[in-house]
């Protein structure tokens, strides 16, 4: 019998479906969580010692086979240690994720009025910002290139921090949720082509953000003073802050003439 008879023998149900699903799910937001972080680096030295075990036992060297068993027979508690900040990043995010927000329900109505404040005082003060709301695709990665917080959003907190000559005012302030996780974080930069030139740095590291993850990127313009928002490889622009209160909201306001909608490709 042939490995194409065994397949013939396999029958799938709907279970088994099911179960496949649930696992592929599970396997892909522990991909996302711990994407840009040191669990990556550690996850494949051990692919690395799990395929020189395997070499090992293929070609019957019997006391690497022996050293390498008393590795994983040791691995699970090991785990444990190595991986417990990667650990304890999970359990926070399993507490904040849509499925637990039945138990807490997250205003969304009040943080979309805290960040539309404060971006209303930083554009009447002519004071530029930048400000990534997470959503689905984990920002963990740029937030560890700035300074990590653990603050709840509020329009003071966020008007201070981009005070000219503060510390965290340079770099780009990351929201999770109904907290702020980080400030003075560095954001990757779209290559695509400006014609207009009153779209600066902040612009580019907006846009390029919003082309790698699923993250709504609020700019305010130092130059110029206009607030515009960077969403799935767009830019709309000259926006006020009850549209910028919408779209945080979940309610996109239609673009107008006074609102255009960039469109880039890279």
């Amino acid at each position: 019998m042939n490995i194409f008879d065994w397949f013939r023998l396999l029958e799938f149900g709907v279970r088994d479906i099911l179960e496949i699903g649930i696992v592929a799910f599970v396997i892909y937001r522990v991909l996302l969580l711990i994407h840009g972080t040191r669990a990556v680096q550690m996850l494949l030295g051990i692919v690395v010692l799990a395929f020189t075990f395997a070499l090992a036992w293929v070609f019957k060297l019997s006391m690497i086979t022996y050293l390498l068993e008393l590795v994983f027979k040791a691995g699970a508690l090991a785990a444990l240690v190595v991986f417990q900040p990667e650990l304890r990043a999970a359990l926070a995010r399993l507490g904040q994720s849509r499925a637990t927000r039945f138990f807490k329900p997250l205003d969304t109505s009040e943080i979309a009025d805290e960040i539309a404040d404060a971006v209303e005082r930083l554009s009447r003060s002519g004071i530029g910002c930048i400000v990534a709301i997470e959503r689905d695709v984990a920002l963990g990665e740029y937030v560890q290139s700035g300074t990590e917080l653990q603050a709840k959003v509020s329009a003071d907190l966020l008007a201070t921090i981009f005070t000219p000559y503060s510390p965290m005012h340079d770099g780009a302030v990351v929201i999770r949720g109904d907290t702020i996780v980080g400030a003075g974080a560095i954001l990757p930069l779209s290559q695509a082509a400006f014609a207009d030139r009153a779209l600066g740095t902040r612009h580019r590291a907006a846009l390029g953000l919003s082309e790698e993850t699923d993250a709504l990127v609020i700019v305010v313009s130092e130059e110029t003073s206009a607030i515009s928002v960077a969403t799935g490889g767009r830019l709309m622009r000259n926006l006020s802050a009850p549209q910028v209160r919408d779209i945080v909201a979940g309610r996109a306001p239609r673009a107008t003439a006074e609102m255009p909608i960039l469109q880039v490709r890279v």
